[in-house]
């Protein structure tokens, strides 16, 4: 049973009902939370080494989360840093050039927890050659259908640059597709 915001954060916020809190904030947001971390980090097993390190990031600073946003945001805001975290390091330890490694169309291709077509690979390419910005803007505007007022919360930032941003991305990942026709 999903409970809101309000008496979930509640019941975070007193220490005789954290724990079960916490196990109920598990329950209703990691399915969503998750889906955000993958379309960042892409593959199953990272994103699912992602979602723990959140989730013990969101229990070990509980007492940080000053309630002046929602719980939904201050979540998604750990599991993007965490994301972009991975992704950085990533980069550092990979420092391969790109026409050695296999894309990222064809890494989901063979992945068996990705259930989407070969469109749906592409696309996911041409994220994953956006800056770390834009690709999270435009995750969160695409797939999410967040608000920019919501997006600006969690990534602090104006909206007209999350405009800007997300507009930006499309025209790029338009040009992706019209390379490859």
């Amino acid at each position: 049973m999903a409970m809101d915001e309000k008496q979930l954060t509640a019941m975070l916020s007193d220490p005789a009902t954290q724990r079960e809190a916490f196990e109920m904030v598990v329950r209703q947001y990691s399915e969503q939370l998750y889906w955000q971390v993958r379309r960042i980090v892409l593959s199953h097993e990272d994103a699912n080494d992602v979602m723990q390190n959140v989730m013990v990031k969101a229990w070990m600073n509980l007492d940080t989360f000053r309630q002046d946003s929602k719980l939904s945001t201050w979540l998604y805001r750990i599991a993007i840093n965490e994301s972009l975290d991975f992704m950085r390091r990533q980069k550092k330890v990979a420092m391969v050039s790109a026409d050695d490694t296999p894309g990222v169309a064809n890494t989901l291709l063979a992945d068996r927890y990705f259930d989407g077509d070969e469109t749906e690979a592409q696309l996911q390419e041409a994220i994953a050659q956006l800056p770390d910005v834009q690709r999270t803007v435009f995750n969160l505007r695409y797939y999410e259908e967040m608000k920019y007022s919501d997006i600006s919360k969690i990534l602090h930032t104006s909206e007209g640059a999350l405009k800007a941003s997300y507009h930006i991305a499309v025209k790029k990942i338009s040009e992706f597709f019209k390379q490859r026709d």
